[in-house]
């Protein structure tokens, strides 16, 4: 079932506002849309958007080039950034936690491509997706036991894989009396959590000058006293300030991690920690004292799933994963 989009982009209105009035009435459809987490444009190859059951092509849209374009620049500019041939690769957040990123052609070779993530309205709880069947009764119970435990917590996965989703759940288990600071380059963690501060990174404008990166917010971060100390995506050297706190007694902390499987943790850790300054001895060391629980998740046939977990250890100096069962 396609969503009950027009054949072609919305014109333009000629009200100062008609370039944001076309790419909201763009966006309207799919924000009412319970089911969409993700919609795709490939240039002129078309609309794609996911459901729940992996991507779907939306065959009643259609749109050249200048089109798409003019579209990016206009999603761009209602996050207050500029897309052009200067800067023609933009990430922004739009309200209520949607994220746009769009990169023009030629950059784009087959065209400009916009990627949207929009944030279910509600977040799920555990309960919930259990009963949507991304993890079982007895991983429930175990996740249930991590947070009750206040024990730090990786969550890794590929793109899509349902990261954020896990963790979002895990974060709205947190007793209503600890105080939660997540950091982010975008924010995308919206749990149900009446104590929740989030801290998200800026970007320098055109001067190089006033950006605020991840690193930085980690230490910011440690200065709200927080309960729970939550890096949304550790992708570079701020994976140093992120083991360093939470070798210090911030226990109860957790993060996402990209990585192909369970074993493959060890590896992209090393990666990070290498993009930060540590050997290979010293990650192991590090992650295996400062991470108590790795949950992976992986999408199979479109379905999101909670694939397994383990505890890093150190074997011969360097970091291991090593698989448990979930009773």
């Amino acid at each position: 079932m396609s969503s009950p989009l027009p054949p072609r982009l919305p014109a333009a209105s000629a009200s100062p506002t008609g370039d944001d009035d076309a790419a909201l009435t763009f966006l309207r459809p799919f924000l009412d849309d319970p089911r969409i987490t993700d919609l795709l444009v490939n240039g002129e190859d078309g609309l794609f958007v996911d459901r729940g059951a992996g991507l779907e092509r939306v065959p009643s849209w259609s749109a050249d080039e200048a089109e798409v374009r003019r579209l990016a620049v206009r999603l761009i500019a209602l996050g207050g950034r500029h897309l052009d041939d200067a800067s023609p690769c933009v990430d922004v957040r739009l309200d209520h936690g949607v994220r746009v990123h769009a990169v023009l052609a030629p950059v784009a070779v087959r065209g400009t491509s916009i990627s949207v993530r929009i944030p279910r309205r509600h977040a799920l709880d555990l309960a919930a997706l259990e009963r949507s069947g991304m993890l079982s009764a007895s991983a429930r119970r175990r996740l249930e036991s991590l947070v009750e435990r206040r024990e730090n917590v990786l969550v890794s996965g590929a793109t899509g894989a349902g990261k954020t989703t896990l963790l979002t759940a895990l974060l709205s288990a947190v007793p209503a009396d600890e105080r939660i600071v997540t950091i982010e380059e975008v924010c995308e963690l919206r749990p149900r959590h009446p104590h929740h501060v989030a801290l998200e990174a800026r970007q320098p404008n055109l001067e190089g000058a006033g950006g605020v990166g991840l690193a930085r917010l980690v230490r910011e971060a440690l200065r709200m006293r927080p309960d729970r100390l939550v890096v949304g995506e550790c992708r570079g050297p701020e994976v140093r300030e992120l083991l360093a706190a939470l070798n210090t007694g911030h226990d109860g902390g957790a993060g996402t991690l990209h990585a192909r499987s369970l074993v493959d943790v060890a590896s992209r850790l090393e990666a990070l920690g290498a993009l930060a300054g540590m050997d290979p001895a010293t990650m192991a060391r590090q992650s295996a004292s400062a991470i108590d629980a790795i949950v992976h998740v992986e999408r199979v046939h479109g379905r999101r799933r909670v694939a397994g977990w383990g505890r890093p250890v150190v074997q011969d100096g360097r970091l291991r994963i090593e698989p448990r069962e979930w009773s």
